[in-house]
């Protein structure tokens, strides 16, 4: 352990015996603020519907890029997916009509909004109806489908009636009442139709459609929409997502009473056609890239800069051989000499020159020589375009932990590591171009975050913000803890001078009829692994805490993704899970 580690927890040891019961006096009269003001919040007998985020669509900074013409079916409107043609309904007055609402629960406890599609082109049939919080300004979309092949569509048979609010104590617009069509043999239901009446809705194909079963697949919770004590309502993805998954997103949601039975399983929609023929053509994706590419933010304080694979290979990286490593390989600028394909078999790792002066300028990166990496991969069968924004740092700095009364607690090396690759995805509508969410690695995981969420800078450029030395991605700056009760891993984010304009410099390396770089298909580490005896430098932290204190510190260790406290370098993005998966 280092020393100045020990002494501040000699420091800190004493600190605590004499005023541990102060600060959980403070914590209980803070929880019995939180708690007061929780049930004041939920027992608020009326919320004016001026003031719902979800009384206002969001509309991009600047308007959507015009799609130059292509070879292909990207931005026409409509995506044939075997017999089965289908449009994208964006939610707006014009396009749908509110059929229901609540003031409480769900994010934020500003309760639902639910919305019919209207106003369809002739022939095409609704397939469910598209519901969001009141908390975030109207955005979404749901599908609406013609029947090209004749049978596959069908109208209902009968519905049942999956739950209604008629009895819930909640501050609502009258009772809704939620039907799941029941479908001839052979045909499935995709969504739900939501009444304000207790009769049931129409048995005709105006009102909703079956879909053949061949062209649908098993679906699966996607984000968290509204609920209570009784129910619960999700919106709906493919169960199976990927670059070669054939699930297509309807926007439609689910409703899981939450006491009594559950309905049948809900579908979604299947492309059996899936011939990439909707991805845009490579001059379409430039301009898309240039619409969207992010502003990258790095932290201030931040030391260890990005740069560009090749910035990285001529300033003297060098490749070692397991069992030869007094024998390093310099890298050639374009990674030709890399090995290819295999796995991570520990054969093969990367590390800075040897010489002290030349491996410190390289692990600092240089923002001047900062390029990007996309990667254009099919999502929701070919119906959406992910455009995958990779970043090379050429060093990950050191974990810093929040624990109690430190607020920033380094950890010396644990967490370091040579090479270090972080991304940002685009997730983007063949339908119209229209961006829909952004994907931020985080570690080990990430977060999805809807378009009407971001934060943009000259014109429709998402926002990003790169951790203070660890690079996670987020949308937003602040701090953002990885363990709980307040305490864990710190990610620091915040604007600074140091940042960079993706749509500048970057390279398209994966996809459709893209040529790939040799150092694409290295499948080895990208640094060293650097034996620590984490566990034992963490255990020696713990036994210097009072007994009170010990447990909770290494249960917030056992929250925090290893990868964040090993000095093991990452493997490159194509060997990551995501690469033909979903974010």
């Amino acid at each position: 352990m280092h020393s100045s580690i020990g002494k501040a927890f000699e420091l800190f040891c004493f600190l605590v015996i004499l005023i541990v019961n102060h600060v959980c006096w403070i914590q209980a009269q803070g929880n019995s603020d939180v708690n007061s003001t929780a049930v004041s919040r939920s027992t608020d007998t009326f919320l004016s519907s001026t003031s719902l985020p979800v009384e206002t669509a969001f509309t991009f900074p600047s308007a959507l890029p015009v799609i130059p013409s292509g070879g292909g079916n990207f931005g026409k409107g409509r995506i044939d997916l075997g017999g089965l043609e289908v449009i994208q309904v964006s939610i707006s007055t014009s396009t749908s009509q509110r059929v229901w609402r609540t003031y409480e629960g769900g994010p934020d406890n500003m309760g639902l909004s639910i919305f019919q599609p209207i106003n369809l082109p002739p022939s095409f049939s609704t397939l469910g109806f598209y519901g969001q919080p009141n908390n975030r300004l109207l955005f979404g979309w749901v599908l609406a489908a013609r029947d090209v092949s004749g049978n596959s569509l069908r109208p209902p048979v009968d519905y049942i009636q999956v739950i209604n609010t008629t009895s819930m104590n909640i501050n609502q617009e009258g009772a809704a009442f939620f039907w799941q069509p029941l479908c001839p043999n052979g045909y499935q239901a995709v969504g739900l139709y939501v009444t304000t009446s207790p009769i049931k809705p129409s048995l005709s194909q105006e009102t909703i459609s079956c879909v053949r079963s061949d062209l649908t697949e098993q679906s699966e919770t996607d984000t968290w929409v509204w609920g209570t004590e009784e129910m619960t309502l999700s919106s709906l993805r493919p169960a199976n997502r990927g670059t070669e998954a054939t699930g297509v997103h309807t926007g439609t949601f689910s409703c899981q009473p939450l006491n009594i039975p559950p309905p049948p399983p809900l579908f979604c929609l299947k492309n059996t056609k899936f011939d990439l023929s909707s991805m845009p053509s490579h001059n379409q994706t430039t301009v898309l890239f240039q619409s969207y590419s992010p502003w990258i933010y790095l932290h201030p304080d931040e030391d260890f800069i990005s740069s560009s694979v090749d910035w990285f290979f001529s300033n003297g990286a060098l490749l070692f051989q397991k069992g030869n490593e007094s024998n390093p390989v310099p890298v050639q600028p374009d990674g030709s000499n890399l090995p290819q394909g295999g796995s991570d078999d520990g054969l093969f790792w990367l590390d800075y020159p040897a010489d002290k002066n030349a491996k410190e300028w390289v692990k600092r990166g240089d923002l001047g020589h900062t390029k990007v990496y996309l990667h254009i991969k099919p999502m929701f069968g070919g119906t959406f375009t992910d455009i995958v924004v990779w970043i090379f740092y050429p060093f990950n700095g050191n974990a810093r932990l929040k624990f109690l009364f430190f607020k920033s607690l380094s950890l010396g090396d644990i967490g370091e590591h040579i090479g270090d690759w972080e991304h940002v995805t685009l997730r983007i509508s063949n339908f119209n171009g229209e961006l829909w969410r952004a994907y931020f690695s985080e570690h080990s995981g990430g977060t999805l975050v809807e378009a009407c969420d971001l934060e943009f800078q000259g014109g429709n450029k998402l926002v990003s913000y790169s951790s203070l030395h660890g690079h996670a991605m987020f949308s937003k700056p602040g701090l953002v803890l990885q363990g709980d009760d307040g305490n864990g891993i710190r990610n620091d984010m915040a604007r600074s001078n140091k940042f960079f304009d993706a749509g500048v410099a970057y390279e398209l390396v994966a996809g459709p009829g893209i040529q790939e770089p040799p150092w694409l298909n290295y499948f080895r580490k990208w640094g060293p692994l650097v034996p620590h005896d984490i566990q034992k430098n963490l255990e020696g932290i713990a036994k210097s805490l009072p007994g009170l204190l010990r447990k909770k510190f290494r249960n917030l260790i056992n929250k925090i993704p290893r990868e964040v406290l090993e000095e093991d370098g990452p493997t490159g993005p194509k060997v990551k899970r995501s690469w033909t998966g979903d974010d």
